[in-house]
């Protein structure tokens, strides 16, 4: 007869057979797996001789009596331990010694975010006013200019700084450009005196239009050098002009890819083009008649995609190919337009793939269908209600449809044409450009794929004359985006940017609208962070903003990057959706108030995902939220409901993790440790350094508080007689201030675990926005108990080590706020021969009994490297989930990516069956590696075909225990015999231990996972309704359509047609008049 046994723990290991009682063992055949530990063949006994022929229910009563004081004994012992080592006891005393002198208040949550919202529009409108005082340079000192066609100008190129010829001569336009590493700056080497200029690879250095752009824009030197003194919290600013140059501050040396090619186009950037223009609804027509095949048609896919990068989430657009029918390119979409986000751009370029030529153009049909698209869809009101464009990409036009154009756009010529000629025929360039200039619009030729991307960003100078002409610089701010140059240890750093565009002040061409270029600077998502108080929002609370799209600008589960390292971008990172991350308001309640920008407060029970998404806490959370003003930003504030409400105050005037001083704000700071500025700020002898008070005098208190626990922690080490086998390691304490305690009960090089808590244990330690996951478990755990897991780091047998936490509260209710938290790591090997003493103890082992499993109230065994007991365990686990032992709860992740797999380069993909190849990136791949599918995820199993990651959502269980529920018995029918087991809490702890009749096969049920399975819309609502759906938006303050003094003639028409446009339209207006 074989016996089993299991003691969970997610890192196998092998103890002695010595460990164990010679009674235990006989000749039979027993198996154990206690922690990972593997026995050789034995028998134990337990039960009188008498019992072996008792009725069966008489048994379970015996196991189940024995299973009880076996968990008893186990829980108090690990208890003890526990509590003796960390101090919490010690400590809880302390703190209550102070009880009186401290004061509970409740967060006014609503007075909170108010307060944070007007500390972050200061800091915007201090950024905003530093791009107002770049802009007036550059319009002063572009007024003070007069173009030289003839001029010759040295100036700094990015690129060619510091190079020399092969002779150590300086090559041109390069020359001595000093550059030393700055920390502010990451360590990059820049020139804090001057800016560089960086000029596209497919444009000349030299050009007329660039040396004298770059001439009058040196002026902005001066302004860069002293936004910067002002505010030393800057980092770049930088000028992109009209004419495709590009000054940044500081100076910084750029360098090609490895074709020897800088693709960097600053016309092409979301900031540039949203300060240059006004949100705007398009219509690409393509024609794909017979005469496009080929190169043509090659070309006007390119363009067409150039178009779509121009386009941002204040836009709306649809692309209606045509030949002698119409043909939109996803026919789900037939007359309506879509938002011009990521995902819906990308969904469109993979459909241009499928786009053929053949037939005969028939360009009437397709204006008349983009006239009344654009009008029909105006009416509704969802569009952008400001610019209509038609953007024509076409090999030709036959005729001028001056008769279409008589019916939909004119006299107001409300909708801009701007026809995109393809190829190097002009037979019929004259009629496009007819209808470009008698539209308002504005006529290219595109002859090579080269000439694609300057002549679409042609348009957008049109479009910017309006907002020109009226003067009006519109301070615009982006949506989150990845700034690659500047890394902060952990990947690519979160941005926005602030810009304004420069305007022509020149009277002689006021009606020409001439948009000179935007300034911009770049602000660090993490400038919004130190704003935040996070001691002052509980454990798990934390604040977020979205943008006036609903998209997220900050939020703790915003997850762009994925990848080893975190390094890589996910497709549509930028476009996160707040009902994405706060996906229990189904009925967007919150999202729509913070989109319209409201002040109010929302609450809904919620189910965060931890411990890499092994586990879910559930909580209620109260939302708070109000507008920035000056932007098109929302803030919120989220807290948990019970300690998370309250916090308290000390009434007193090592490691400190959290932000007590600033110090970004003066260069002489920037050096200063936390802990140094503190003590330069307590000594009053620096005025010009700013912290936060109120923080410094509770962490003093903490410190005051917890003081005693360094002696008690010494004594122990001192007395030799404790801990002699070095099974507990290290005794750690951390504050809700976060100041933090560390004592090691070894010498460093014999710790197993090394990395916790230190600078590269990114989970366990804290930092500005967020507490560490041991503390916010023992949070949530009953008071007096400890949370008992294993740190994500701990991946091989050498490494395995346990950890116990427990928090302490100020109050002896559940209002109380948590004051610390303290714990103790320990050898995984001492966890276990401290289960086996205990089991000696009580004389638990029976040869009836067939598997022990010790497992986490989240349902993680401590055995089969953090196997999902569900996994290994499949019908018990749906016996407990019919019980009512656990529960499970349904969690979606709507940032995930998925493998797609492609045999061809067709753009339609297949997504394959999940368990074969849908890998889910970020979160879910860090599920898939702690559930130990390593074996699974490596696999070398081969495909053919291409593999790619598109952006997909996902949904996974959880499950967590009925904290009524201790103890239970159950049967599980298996068909030819029935598996009996037996559940207990283990007290003082979040574990259970389960005892398991193994001898009676069950494989016949499926095991039950945590596997993320993706989404198919395709099955719910369907793809085309997903598409077609739009959330609640906000559109920009501002619009600048059109304006009566633009000049039309600037339409890119050839001189010679100037009369004749003059002539046709005189005649149009007088058929119009004679109606």
């Amino acid at each position: 007869m074989k016996h089993h046994i299991v003691v969970g723990s997610p890192i196998t290991a092998h103890v002695d057979i010595s460990l164990l009682p010679p009674a235990w063992c006989s000749a039979s055949s027993f198996s154990t797996l206690a922690a990972g530990i593997h026995f050789k063949p034995w028998e134990c006994c337990c039960c009188k001789a008498g019992a072996l022929t008792a009725q069966f229910s008489s048994f379970k009563t015996c196991l189940f009596q024995k299973v009880k004081l076996w968990a008893s004994a186990f829980g108090g012992e690990m208890k003890s331990i526990s509590a003796k080592y960390s101090g919490s006891q010690l400590l809880q005393k302390k703190y209550k010694e102070f009880e009186r002198s401290v004061k509970v208040e409740e967060i006014d949550g609503l007075w909170l975010v108010k307060r944070l919202a007007e500390d972050m529009e200061e800091m915007f409108h201090k950024k905003a006013q530093a791009m107002q005082r770049l802009v007036e340079a550059a319009e002063e000192a572009h007024l003070q200019h007069e173009e030289d066609p003839d001029l010759q100008y040295e100036y700094f190129n990015a690129v060619l700084i510091n190079e020399v010829d092969e002779e150590g001569n300086s090559v041109e336009l390069g020359g001595e450009f000093i550059l030393q590493p700055n920390d502010h700056f990451n360590n990059l080497s820049v020139n804090l005196s001057l800016s560089v200029v960086q000029v596209p690879t497919n444009m000349y250095n030299k050009d007329s239009a660039i040396v004298n752009g770059v001439y009058w824009s040196e002026a902005l030197n001066k302004v860069f050098v002293d936004n910067f003194e002002r505010d030393p919290s800057l980092i770049w600013q930088y000028f992109g002009s009209a004419k495709g140059f590009f000054r940044q501050y500081p100076g910084i040396k750029w360098k090609p890819d490895e074709h020897g090619v800088i693709a960097f186009d600053c016309r092409n950037r979301k900031w540039y083009i949203q300060a240059a223009t006004s949100p705007k609804d398009v219509v690409i027509l393509v024609d794909v008649s017979g005469s496009m095949k080929g190169l043509r048609l090659t070309i006007a896919r390119q363009t067409v995609s150039s178009i779509l990068d121009t386009l941002g989430d204040d836009d709306f657009f649809n692309i209606i190919a045509f030949n002698e029918e119409l043909h939109y390119v996803e026919p789900c979409l037939n007359g309506t337009l879509v938002q011009a986000d990521v995902a819906n751009k990308d969904h469109f370029r993979e459909h241009l793939d499928k786009l053929f030529a053949q037939g005969i153009g028939m360009l009437d049909i397709a204006l008349t269908e983009a006239f009344t698209l654009l009008g029909d869809f105006n009416d509704t009101g969802r569009g952008s209600e400001c610019s209509q464009a038609i953007m024509l990409v076409t090999d030709g036009a036959v005729d001028t449809y001056d008769a279409i154009f008589a019916k939909y756009n004119w006299p107001e010529r409300k909708v801009r044409i701007f026809p995109y000629l393809i190829g190097r025929e002009s037979a019929f360039a004259e009629n496009l450009k007819w209808m470009a200039c008698a539209n308002k619009g504005y006529f290219t030729q595109i002859s090579t794929l080269a000439d694609v991307q300057e002549n679409v960003m042609e348009y957008l100078h049109v479009l910017s004359r309006p907002k020109v002409i009226d003067r009006e610089h519109d301070t615009v701010w982006t949506e989150a985006y990845i700034d690659n140059t500047l890394e902060d240890g952990q990947g690519p750093v979160l941005m926005t940017t602030v810009a304004m565009p420069v305007f022509s002040t020149k009277n002689e061409t006021r009606n020409h609208g001439i948009l000179l270029g935007v300034v911009g600077t770049d602000v660090p998502v993490s400038e919004l962070l130190k704003a935040i108080p996070k001691y002052k929002l509980g454990i798990h609370g934390y604040a977020f903003a979205i943008t006036n799209n609903g998209y997220i600008l900050t939020h703790p589960d915003l997850r762009p990057l994925y990848g080893d390292g975190k390094k890589r971008r996910k497709p549509n990172y930028s476009s996160v959706d707040l009902s994405e991350v706060e996906w229990e308001d189904k009925d967007d309640t919150l999202r729509n108030a913070m989109v319209n920008r409201k002040t109010g407060t929302f609450s809904m029970e919620v189910k965060k995902s931890v411990d890499k998404g092994k586990r879910v806490l559930v909580l209620h959370n109260d939302y708070y939220y109000t507008d920035i003003k000056g932007t098109p930003f929302s803030l919120g504030v989220a807290l948990s409901r019970g300690h998370g409400k309250f916090f308290f105050r000390g009434n007193l005037e090592l490691f400190l993790y959290m932000t007590y001083c600033n110090t970004d704000e003066h260069p002489e700071h920037r050096y200063l440790s936390q802990i140094e500025a503190i003590g330069l700020y307590l000594s009053g002898h620096e005025p010009h350094l700013h912290c936060d008070k109120e923080l410094i005098q509770e962490v003093l208190f903490d410190a005051v508080v917890t003081a005693p626990l360094e002696a008690y922690w010494t004594s122990l080490v001192l007395n030799k007689s404790e801990n002699s086998d070095k099974g507990v390691e290290i005794a750690y304490l951390g504050t809700r201030t976060g100041l933090s305690r560390i004592n090691l009960f070894v010498v460093p090089d014999e710790l197993t675990n090394q990395d916790f808590l230190t600078a590269e244990d990114k989970e366990g330690v804290f930092n500005a926005d967020h507490f560490p996951l041991w503390y916010k478990r023992a949070a949530e755990q009953v008071p007096g108990t400890f949370v008992y897991s294993l740190p994500f780091n701990t991946g091989s047998e050498n490494k395995s080590v346990v950890l116990a936490s427990t928090a302490i509260q100020l109050l002896d209710e559940r209002k109380s706020p948590i004051a610390a938290a303290v714990g103790i790591q320990m050898k995984l090997e001492f966890f276990q021969r401290k289960f086996w003493t205990a089991c000696r103890q009580v004389n638990i082992i029976s040869h009836f009994i067939r598997t022990f499993y010790i497992k986490s109230n989240l349902g993680f065994l401590f055995s089969q490297t953090g196997k999902f007991f569900g996994d290994a365990e499949g019908a018990v686990m749906s016996k407990l989930l019919q019980m009512g032992s656990f529960k499970r709860v349904t969690l979606y992740d709507y940032q995930a990516l998925c493998w797609v797999f492609s045999e061809s380069s067709d753009s339609g993909h297949t997504l394959l069956d999940v368990s074969t190849a849908l890998h889910t990136v970020g979160i879910s791949v860090l599920f898939l590696v702690e559930f130990n599918l390593y074996s699974w995820w490596y696999s070398d199993v081969a495909v053919k075909g291409k593999n790619t990651l598109v952006p997909c959502d996902t949904e996974y269980p959880a499950f967590v225990s009925e904290r009524t529920i201790k103890e239970n018995t159950g049967n599980v029918d298996c068909g030819s015999c029935i598996k009996s087991f037996v559940i207990q809490q283990i007290p003082s702890s979040n574990l259970f231990m389960v005892v398991v009749d193994n001898k009676c096969d069950c494989t016949m049920f499926e095991p039950i996972t945590m596997d993320p399975v993706e989404i198919i819309y395709i099955l719910h609502m369907g793809m085309c309704e997903r598409l077609k759906m739009q959330k609640d938006r906000r559109r920009p303050d501002t619009c600048h359509p059109f304006h009566p003094e633009e000049n039309s003639m600037e339409c890119g028409a050839a001189v010679s047609l100037l009369s004749s446009v003059a002539v046709t339209l005189f005649c149009v207006l007088l058929s119009l008049l004679s109606r």
